[in-house]
């Protein structure tokens, strides 16, 4: 590994980013740039618009299925519909368990469907797996 893969949050509960954040403290591999609350803001993020003009694109985005305005299995298919932003990897990191849910997920491009777990210890393993893999295992494209 020559650089810490780059993670965006879009997350619409503070204290949820606030769990994550905590929970990937640590992990060296991994260096999350921020969170956005809601699709209408990933996408302005990734496309670089608006207050996002000197933003970095992220090696990966790890996003909640449920947010405000525009969701996350809307963002995901805008994401994955725009040849400028295809190949970043999206994980969705949700509290449904729902088949439907995971399946449409996969359906519409992402590449990882996580539930989110009730305590922090867990929370803390899915963070160092989630780094060796990530970081460790898998190779990403670089823009």
């Amino acid at each position: 590994m020559t650089r810490a893969v780059t993670l965006l949050l879009a997350e619409d509960n503070q204290n949820d980013v606030v769990l994550i954040s905590k929970a990937f403290e640590g992990q060296r591999g991994l260096n999350i740039l921020g969170a956005v609350e809601n699709g209408e803001e990933l996408l302005a993020y990734l496309r670089q618009e608006g207050a996002y003009r000197q933003a970095a694109r992220p090696d990966l985005v790890l996003m909640d299925i449920k947010m405000p305005g525009k969701n996350g299995l809307e963002a995901l298919k805008e994401i994955k519909a725009d040849p400028a932003l295809r190949d970043l990897p999206v994980i969705m990191l949700s509290t449904s368990d729902r088949q439907e849910d995971i399946a449409e997920s996969y359906r519409s491009g992402a590449c990882s469907y996580l539930v989110k777990p009730v305590e922090f210890q867990q929370f803390r393993e899915i963070a160092r797996v989630f780094e060796l893999y990530w970081a460790g295992i898998s190779r990403l494209p670089r823009p």
